[in-house]
């Protein structure tokens, strides 16, 4: 605490200066109107609560979170969550040739849907889904997940949003494999509106080298085979809003006759994993080149593994297109090419085979009970997709 302030005369010793003749009265004034009010006095003891951060409530949630992360551990993670830092012990027996593949995404404005509805517990599958998915194209298993949570307060309400959201990473991390180590939530008051978060994950995975699957084999005649969508998956979500929420003017709860389901049942489909099944493709080896269809939809991630001198035709006819996007299509009377690099249209996940292997790919997926089209082939030119 400050000293309080004396009332007794100065020492002697002081460095007072010795008072002169009185100034002027205006001069005075002028002097008195000069110098600044002081401060108002700050509250004492002011709290990082005051600012709108209850630290207590955010460790406590902290807790009950690393509970639900430690369920995803396995004999590779060497530390436990808090530290500064996750310990995982890679595998060389399984990995002599590592090579590390890392990916980092988020959910976009799916989750508004998500606040919407109050339905928290399928954003977290969707974002593990989404990059283990992108790492998985490239022939790479999952080793491990970090993941971002912030939001305005911990309050009560918060805390179990918080932890529902968690707990479907949590679950979402087991089902492909890899360990929840170790992620951030943080406590931004004024930067979200009250009940609403973002949300964003890192996945680190390892394949041996003679083993990465970059789609430089990639050559005219091979065949694209179309693995479906269960819906947007966690991109155009923007578009499909505008068109559902304000075009047509549905609530969330509206059920829609076009898509036989209600608006929201239908945009929170949850984004798929594709890793079980490209595992057994790879496995027969076969593939020789993988794209998940995420945000530009085909017709930009496509192109992202094909080798200069290739292009690909895919016959639109090839695969029945879900309603939601034939709806979203004649809300907004939006032209095909848009549609097409907008939306996966269906189609999550595309694998390139020879077309010698096509018997043994549709072998492999039926075993599977996989479903899938042939949604097209690769053809030369200049690195583009073309649609008939």
């Amino acid at each position: 605490m400050p000293e309080e302030l004396s009332n007794s005369p100065a020492p002697a010793h002081t460095d007072t200066p010795i008072a002169g003749p009185p100034a002027p009265a205006r001069v005075q004034k002028a002097h008195a109107e000069a110098v600044p009010a002081a401060p108002k006095a700050a509250k004492a003891h002011a709290t990082y609560s005051d600012a709108g951060v209850d630290i207590t409530a955010g460790d406590r949630s902290k807790q009950r979170i690393k509970m639900l992360a430690r369920k995803t551990f396995n004999k590779h993670v060497l530390s436990e969550i808090g530290g500064f830092g996750g310990l995982f012990a890679l595998d060389l027996e399984k990995f002599p040739q590592p090579v590390l593949v890392s990916s980092t995404d988020g959910v976009g404005t799916k989750l508004k849907v998500a606040f919407e509805l109050g339905i928290h517990h399928t954003i977290g599958a969707d974002l593990v889904n989404h990059c283990v998915n992108d790492i998985a194209v490239q022939g790479a298993t999952p080793l491990f997940f970090l993941d971002y949570l912030a939001t305005g307060h911990m309050r009560e309400k918060d805390s179990a949003t918080v932890e529902t959201v968690v707990r479907g990473l949590s679950e979402a991390c087991r089902a492909n494999g890899c360990a929840l180590i170790g992620g951030e939530t943080a406590q931004m008051p004024g930067f979200y509106a009250d009940g609403e978060y973002d949300l964003a994950g890192t996945i680190v995975g390892c394949v041996n080298r003679p083993d990465v699957i970059t789609g430089e084999t990639i050559e005219a005649g091979d065949v694209l085979i179309g693995l479906p969508s269960n819906g947007l998956h966690t991109n155009g979500y923007s578009l499909a809003r505008k068109l559902l929420f304000e075009v047509a003017g549905y609530g969330p709860d509206h059920y829609v006759n076009e898509l036989k389901d209600k608006t929201g049942a239908s945009l929170m489909r949850t984004h798929r994993s594709y890793l079980a099944i490209l595992r057994k493709l790879i496995a027969a080896g076969i593939v020789h080149g993988m794209a998940h269809i995420t945000g530009g939809g085909i017709t930009e991630n496509l192109p992202r593994i094909l080798p200069r001198g290739t292009a690909a035709v895919v016959d639109v006819a090839s695969w029945p297109v879900p309603p939601l996007f034939e709806h979203l299509q004649h809300l907004g009377n939006v032209e095909q090419d848009e549609m097409m690099r907008t939306f996966n249209m269906g189609i999550g996940m595309i694998v390139v085979v020879r077309a010698e292997d096509v018997k043994k790919a549709k072998a492999v997926l039926n075993r599977a009970n996989e479903r899938f089209h042939i949604i097209g082939r690769i053809t030369r030119g200049d690195r583009r997709v073309s649609y008939n």
